[in-house]
């Protein structure tokens, strides 16, 4: 994961999201109906967020917005982020670091668009992997007493047919089993044998299209868009 990812949906789609989650009070307050970026908060930027972030709380689901970038501070009524540490991305979840945020605060980004970025002949070429269907990224976040949070994209071994966009790691997403997504989203420990499949073996849930382009937000196209297909099983 290269650090960026996109939302555009419809209000159908949003429908269609909150009976996946079995949640008819499902809210999205940014990217229904028009265009939203996201940005992971390098140079201490707390207000580059996850909006809408999808997360349990209360015995039912919410959305909150979270700082794209785990490790924070409270600063006041906001956050201070960590900039020695690299946290918007979480890899070894089975690091001390990580344990406590993938067995309890697991939550799910909706987007339609993410970014990847690959060394090709010396030169960093920007791939935008796009999906009509919204792409569920599985996300890891922490509750502040102040009420603020702060996230990260879970990213797992690279996907061998994803490896001609990225090679070094692989996002990872999540399906769209309304069953899975409420054990996901639960306090269900992290060797629960569904989520320990998925984390070991992640998998492309959407058909996806991507094409290289100048820069993620403008989305120029550089070449001719080529399709990954969902994986079979």
């Amino acid at each position: 994961m290269c650090g960026y990812a996109r939302r555009h949906v419809s209000s159908r789609q949003l429908h269609e999201l909150a009976d996946l989650l079995n949640e008819a009070g499902l809210v999205i307050k940014r990217g229904v109906g028009e265009l939203v970026h996201f940005y992971p908060a390098f140079g201490g930027n707390a207000s580059r967020q996850l909006n809408d972030l999808v997360i349990r709380r209360d015995g039912g689901i919410a959305t909150v917005d979270a700082t794209w970038w785990f490790d924070c501070a409270e600063d006041g009524d906001a956050l201070r982020v960590n900039n020695k540490l690299t946290t918007f991305n979480a890899r070894n979840l089975v690091s001390q670091y990580w344990r406590g945020a993938i067995r309890h605060h697991r939550g799910i980004l909706i987007a339609t668009g993410i970014g990847e970025g690959k060394m090709i002949d010396g030169k960093n070429r920007q791939y935008l992997v796009e999906s009509v269907q919204p792409i569920l990224l599985g996300c890891v976040y922490r509750p502040y007493p102040n009420g603020c949070y702060s996230a990260a994209i879970i990213t797992r071994d690279s996907h061998p047919r994803f490896e001609p966009y990225h090679d070094k790691a692989f996002p990872l997403m999540l399906p769209h089993d309304p069953t899975f997504l409420q054990l996901w989203l639960s306090d269900t420990p992290e060797d629960h044998p569904a989520i320990v499949e998925l984390l070991e073996h992640p998998k492309i849930f959407n058909d996806l299209k991507v094409t290289q382009v100048k820069t993620f937000k403008d989305a120029k196209p550089l070449s001719e868009s080529e399709y990954v297909a969902a994986d079979v099983n």
